[in-house]
């Protein structure tokens, strides 16, 4: 077989094999039974829309290429003997390379770990929907296909065939095939017997009612006897009054517009006058899109000049809201503006603002309003949200009000909760970052702050390594890592008073315990000191006053391959196992002073969701303990 990555060196007729992950999606679609089966048709539909914008768009250019054809249509035409359903648009087309890019591959970054979740998915037609390999869902009811295309202004038409297996077949369409094709594609579904229902008028229609019957173009639907007819509304919902809308209008939009299957958790619909005038439809979804976080942080809102279609990559939200789906519409863009343009317009740039600027305000208003639709928002894209903390220093605060927090104290928490909750003399917001909130809830470094009653941030989510790193205040009130440098809760009454087990006179001091255990564990710490965190574990590990996080400098050395600075050993010099370095260093057992510090340091490690750089001498130097202790 032809391999699809020597596309233009193969023959112009030949049999190719399908990318992996492709091969195994079509298994899945071909083998599995999934309920609704309704959204192949719904995909092909986009599909079909899509390509028809995009020829609008070139024609803006070259009108030459819809001199002959200026309307464009989509056309669905069911064949009850033949036991065929045909889709075919007059939008752009494929060429021979296109046909084999777009039908053989899935371009996309994340692929493989989308084809093992829908392996593992009960609901896999959500997840198909959700990630945007549409065209392969028609396998659930096509046994075969046969896909014809002429790209707009080519002399060659060009047909690609498949039944689902580990390939498919290109050759030159047939003479018949091409005059069906001027310009565009068709799509013929050989329809398995138990799909033999979407060739019924009415389940198509049903089908184009629920799903399509937003989408811009005219979908004709042809009956039998070969009268043809509109079966959608093709209005462009945005440029209606909001008056004349229902909320299921709105909700069968945002499927269309966003390929999604869930409800808007949020739509935001408005017309902006003034110095530019343009027509506004955004939704937030309500459940997490599988690409969400495809290193590219594409963002899906598209941007329309009276109505044609001119870019997805106008870039018209900050990345940290690039799950806001929806359509932009303006009046005064000039049409021919191109993609390298719409990056340096100011009209562009103004629009941009003037959208995140209400973008923000409407998430703030939904929280204040319903906290419920808000908090499915915050579950499904809160980290994603959180990278405007770090990257948007104009809408910070702004965000910070956005941002729910798990605390000690709870979850969903905001920082005007955490504020009106501060203690006499408690001058700081403290967090502590890692990576699970059930782990940072049994941290150590927790223990001074909970005996004292002190709310402590939660942060568990990677990106809160990062805009922790920029100062922040609230009210005055800057934020403190319990990870990092000095903590003194001093100021602070303790909820019970607790007995003073400081060494007595005669006693090894503290000073002494902490030298030993330093030149116990030597270059592994950068410091062991005495803390003031600590109320009922042995030892923590923290980092210096400068300089990253603990746990973001773990971080930065896993991605960069580089090595995180020494960390620094605190000691609880009540806790007994530190108590009995001193009674080993008075009996002068070394051993014992050794594998007591090492033990100390290991524990602390694991208990930061690090692993000891040798887990066999962990295991080894804590039976040896065990033993001792018995004896």
């Amino acid at each position: 077989m032809a391999d699809t990555d020597n596309l233009s060196k193969g023959p112009a007729a030949g049999t190719f094999s399908f990318q992996a992950e492709v091969a195994e999606l079509l298994r899945l679609m071909v083998h599995s039974v999934y309920s609704e089966t309704d959204i192949f048709l719904r995909e092909l539909i986009s599909n079909a829309s899509d390509a028809c914008d995009r020829l609008r768009y070139e024609a803006i250019a070259k009108p030459e290429l819809t001199a002959d054809d200026p309307v464009f249509a989509i056309r669905i035409a069911p064949d009850s003997a033949a036991g065929t359903l045909t889709v075919a648009d007059n939008g752009i087309g494929m060429d021979r390379e296109e046909l084999i890019g777009n039908l053989g591959t899935i371009a996309r970054s994340g692929t493989r770990v989308f084809v093992s979740k829908l392996s593992e998915a009960k609901e896999g037609v959500g997840l198909i929907g959700q990630f945007g390999v549409g065209f392969y869902s028609a396998f659930m009811v096509a046994g075969r296909i046969e896909v014809v295309s002429r790209h707009a202004g080519s002399e060659e038409a060009w047909a690609w065939t498949s039944s689902g297996g580990g390939g498919f077949e290109i050759a030159p369409a047939s003479e018949a095939q091409a005059a069906r094709v001027p310009r565009g594609t068709e799509i013929v579904l050989h329809l398995k017997e138990d799909a033999k229902k979407y060739l019924e008028a009415h389940e198509i229609r049903r089908v184009v009612s629920t799903y399509s019957d937003h989408i811009l173009f005219p979908i004709e639907l042809v009956e039998t006897e070969g009268k043809s007819g509109q079966i959608n509304s093709a209005s462009a919902l945005w440029q209606r009054p909001k008056s004349e809308l229902k909320p299921e209008d709105y909700a069968q939009a945002y499927r269309a517009i966003a390929h999604a299957f869930d409800e808007p958790a949020m739509s935001l619909h408005y017309r902006a006058e003034g110095r530019q005038s343009y027509a506004v439809l955004l939704f937030a979804p309500s459940q997490q899109p599988f690409d969400l976080f495809d290193p590219a942080r594409k963002g899906h809102v598209k941007l329309y000049v009276r109505r044609v279609f001119i870019s997805d990559e106008a870039n018209l939200l900050p990345a940290y809201l690039r799950f806001i789906a929806g359509v932009v519409d303006s009046e005064d863009l000039p049409l021919n503006i191109s993609r390298e343009m719409l990056q340096n317009n100011p009209q562009v740039a103004a629009m941009r603002k003037a959208l995140t600027g209400r973008v923000i305000s409407e998430l703030e208003s939904l929280a204040e309003k319903d906290a419920a639709a808000f908090g499915k928002i915050w579950e499904a894209f809160g980290p994603v949200i959180k990278e405007g903390l770090y990257e948007d220093h104009e809408r910070r605060e702004a965000l910070l009000g956005l941002t729910r927090f798990a605390t000690t104290k709870g979850n969903a928490r905001t920082l005007k909760d955490y504020v009106a909750g501060l203690l006499p003399n408690q001058t700081e917001i403290y967090y502590l970052l890692g990576d699970s909130t059930e782990r940072l809830k049994a941290n150590p470094k927790l223990e001074a702050a909970r005996a004292r009653g002190i709310e402590v941030l939660l942060l568990s989510d990677p990106i809160d390594s990062f805009w922790t790193a920029v100062p922040l205040d609230v009210g005055g009130k800057p934020f403190k890592s319990l990870s990092k440098g000095e903590v003194d809760f001093g100021l602070i009454p303790l909820l019970e008073e607790k007995a003073d087990d400081e060494p007595k006179p005669g006693e090894v001091s503290v000073e002494s315990i902490l030298a030993a255990v330093k030149t116990a564990l030597g270059e592994r710490v950068s410091e062991v000191r005495a803390s003031k965190r600590l109320a009922d574990s042995p030892a923590c590990l923290v980092a210096g006053g400068h300089g990253p996080d603990l746990q973001t400098s773990r971080l930065f050395a896993r991605q960069m391959g580089g090595i995180a600075p020494k960390p620094i050993l605190e000691l609880n010099a009540r806790h007994t196992l530190v108590r009995a370095i001193a009674s080993a260093q008075t009996a002068s057992r070394q051993d014992d002073v050794n594998d007591l510090s090492a033990f100390l340091f290991e524990q602390a490690q694991i208990l930061d969701g690090e692993l000891p750089e040798d887990p066999a001498a962990f295991a080894a130097r804590l039976n040896r303990l065990v033993a001792r202790g018995l004896t």
